[in-house]
């Protein structure tokens, strides 16, 4: 955010609330590979990007809660004590203030400025984002003590239980860990993590929007993971170790799985080679390949799409058009399909003409328009300086 940006807040603050703030950010996301593996104890790689949400805060000594959302030009009041979903941006505050409240810790009256430069979606979690920069902010505000990690799982608590969303964790704990030239290899079973570099060395990450949302995805994401629990329940009655697809090999899916039910296979398959994609893309960015990154990128897609089933024709499109670019190392779709964005690793000089060349056959071939971001790494939520 600019320090133009910074002030416009501030003053705009002020203007409504009359008091001084303190001012909050934190980002959006991108998943560089590991997709559908959060639900199976795997692993992902997100990194927090340079778009986000920013909060801007201050007590109240009357105890009520007055929020404003720069976005949709609204204000909205409530309490402490009258805190409802809406279905609407204030179930993203208040969830997180409902959370606080539920486990005890003395929420008191506040005003609370809402902005963001996160593109709706587009699947870089700007709920997430919302969430974090909220809470974070309280817990500045009030003084409550919560660690970064209790930060990460009382956000995701909101979104499920307040926003009616049962999403993983990834989003919140990019949002919340993420470092800058950095992706953040998590282990959703432990939560354990690792910094991996992400030296992208003249190359950078470019989202191709197919801006399109098909209706399967709810329910389609319900059926992968019934499938997959399936594929484990067979596996462990052989191995009763086994308790996900973390722990399945390819040798036990062509023993116990693939007898059974093809398909099952093959969406079991398709995880559990997603897990060793995502592993060997950490190596080569361990050691500056990114040709490397980009192979296992495209082979994501290739399985997404042919495996897991959960691409669209958009998002193939968008991945075949640039598979023989050369200035393009990889691409695959990004986030839970039917729609969204695809991920793709450009080489700068390349960037402008793709993008100009992409938009217009894309509009050709599916008759929509296609949007382009580029999106660097950043650090997660922090505090900003209002001077």
């Amino acid at each position: 955010m600019s320090s133009t940006d910074k002030v416009t807040i501030k003053k705009q603050f002020i203007e409504i609330f009359g008091a001084e703030p303190l001012l909050f950010r934190s980002p959006g996301r991108i998943n560089i590979i590991g997709e559908h593996t959060d639900y199976n104890e795997g692993f992902v790689l997100p990194a927090a990007i340079d778009k986000a949400a920013y909060v801007a805060i201050s007590k109240r000594a009357d105890g009520a809660i007055h929020l404003y959302s720069r976005s949709f030009n609204e204000s909205f009041q409530s309490s402490p004590d009258e805190m409802r979903p809406r279905s609407s941006w204030t179930d993203y505050v208040l969830g997180v203030a409902d959370q606080l409240k539920r486990n005890r810790y003395p929420l008191q009256g506040f005003n609370l400025l809402l902005d963001g430069d996160i593109y709706i979606g587009a699947g870089l979690s700007s709920s997430a984002a919302v969430e974090c920069c909220v809470l974070y902010a309280l817990n500045e505000l009030f003084g409550f003590g919560l660690s970064r990690m209790e930060i990460v799982k009382m956000a995701q608590l909101a979104e499920h239980e307040f926003a009616g969303v049962k999403c993983g964790i990834m989003d919140q704990f990019a949002s919340v860990f993420g470092r800058a030239n950095h992706a953040v290899r998590l282990d959703c079973r432990t939560l354990d993590y690792e910094y991996v570099p992400l030296d992208l060395n003249g190359y950078k990450i470019v989202l191709l929007n197919t801006n399109v949302k098909h209706s399967l995805a709810g329910s389609e994401y319900n059926t992968r993971r019934q499938q997959c629990e399936q594929g484990v329940a067979w596996v462990a009655e052989a191995a009763p170790g086994v308790l996900s697809l973390r722990d399945v090999t390819i040798t036990q899916l062509d023993q116990y799985v693939k007898p059974k039910d093809e398909l099952i296979y093959t969406r079991c398959r398709y995880v559990v080679e997603e897990n060793q994609r995502l592993q060997n893309a950490c190596g080569s960015l361990q050691k500056g390949d990114l040709e490397g990154l980009g192979k296992n990128m495209f082979g994501s897609h290739e399985g997404l799409s042919r495996q897991y089933e959960v691409s669209c024709k958009e998002l193939d499109w968008l991945v075949d058009f640039v598979k023989d670019d050369p200035g393009v190392l990889g691409a695959r779709m990004m986030g839970g399909g039917f729609g969204g964005c695809t991920i793709n690793l450009v080489k700068e000089r390349a960037i402008a003409p793709l993008i100009e060349r992409a938009g217009k056959a894309y509009k050709n071939a599916c008759g929509l328009d296609m949007e382009a971001y580029v999106v660097q790494t950043a650090d997660g939520t922090g505090e900003l300086d209002t001077r």
